[in-house]
């Protein structure tokens, strides 16, 4: 028990060592990219606030990066100590020093996917707005709920709400729809309603409109217009509208599944969002396979020499595996595969594949 509480307290601090080194240099270059994009108008404070709001995102996403280092760390240090030869010289096989970082790596994923995934959902909304806000004087949003889709689209001119029963599975075709003008003060002056509205490059084009105004004291019932079609200014486009509602990173974790249901209800394609469920929660069995990997590799002993082979190919391979295991999830987005062999079949593999490469070196 000692043993395994000290190979993990190593391994823990090693992750931490590395977590901090990555985020310090992530937040660097992304600073310097933030700082580019910007005018003289966004000030330094403003930058420095995105950029801290975009750094949980990358850092989540490179876990799997920090997962592997740490553990190819720990091992070269246990081989270069001699401490693998005093354990084995014990009588204690070599993979028991698997064990604690194993368990570690996959408690951290479980950490990670349960607390940091919310977490990262709420700063990357956060920071798209906000650059948003900066880049162009307005926002633009959208919301899937039971009582249909909500979007929102906004300029320096003001505002407008768009409310639809249903839509096609892009939102580019809108129908029973409605939209309120609000000028820059917050005063709704407008609002008009039609059974269908399509989206074409920088506008909106309705047919069967009807349109009311909303200036005081005109009676908006006796001043309302028909158009068979009328044609509105859109800063919304297809691409925009995709990310907004699109983006399975953006829903917290424990609100995916009631998410995915409402997509469904309004006309949406939710497989991207079944997928990503689907891949965050076999993300540590995935950070297991990263620790077998770096062990199957680096576990032997330093005196054999070939070390720099030895961890460039652990990192190669699970370089490899990430990218398969991202090939796949693509796959299962577009429908070629299964959403569950997609995200649970190369996380599984892999550790199959790392474990014999384990067990192969121990009998050797």
């Amino acid at each position: 028990m000692k043993l395994h509480l000290y190979i993990a307290r190593r391994f823990l601090t090693l992750l931490a060592m590395l977590f901090g080194i990555f985020f310090a240099f992530t937040v660097l270059l992304d600073l310097v990219e933030q700082i580019q994009r910007f005018d003289d108008s966004v000030s330094f404070a403003m930058i420095l606030e995105i950029t801290f709001l975009n750094a949980p995102e990358g850092m989540y996403q490179i876990l799997p990066l920090i997962v592997i280092l740490a553990s190819i760390a720990l091992f070269l240090g246990l081989a270069r100590s001699s401490e693998l030869v005093v354990i084995r010289a014990a009588g204690r096989s070599g993979t028991v020093v698997v064990v604690a970082p194993a368990i570690v790596a996959m408690l951290v994923a479980v950490l990670a996917v349960g607390v940091m995934n919310p977490i990262v959902a709420a700063t990357s909304k956060r920071y798209e707005e906000l650059r948003e806000l900066y880049r162009t004087g307005g926002n633009s949003a959208v919301s899937i709920g039971r009582e249909g889709l909500w979007l929102r689209q906004g300029d320096e001119d003001g505002q407008a709400v768009i409310h639809a029963a249903r839509t096609n599975p892009d939102a580019t075709r809108l129908y029973d729809i409605s939209f309120v003008m609000i000028t820059p003060d917050g005063i709704p002056f407008r609002r008009v309603e039609a059974t269908e509205a399509e989206l074409v490059p920088g506008h909106w084009v309705l047919s069967d409109a009807t349109s009311w105004p909303l200036a005081p004291g005109l009676n908006a019932e006796t001043n309302k217009t028909h158009h068979d079609q009328l044609r509105l200014p859109s800063t919304l486009t297809q691409e925009r509208i995709r990310d907004s509602f699109g983006t399975p990173s953006a829903v917290p974790l424990w609100e995916l599944l009631t998410y995915i249901e409402e997509l469904e209800k309004a006309g949406f394609s939710a497989r991207r969002h079944l997928v990503w469920l689907n891949m965050e929660l076999s993300k540590p069995v995935f950070l297991l396979a990263m620790v077998l990997v770096a062990a199957g590799f680096t576990m032997g002993h330093s005196r054999m020499g070939r070390t720099g082979v030895s961890v460039l190919s652990a990192i190669l391979v699970g370089f490899g595996l990430y990218y398969m295991r991202n090939f796949a999830q693509i796959l299962g987005e577009n429908g070629q595969v299964n959403a569950y062999l997609a995200a649970w079949a190369p996380p599984i593999a892999s550790n199959m594949l790392a474990l014999g490469l384990i067990l192969h070196r121990e009998e050797s």
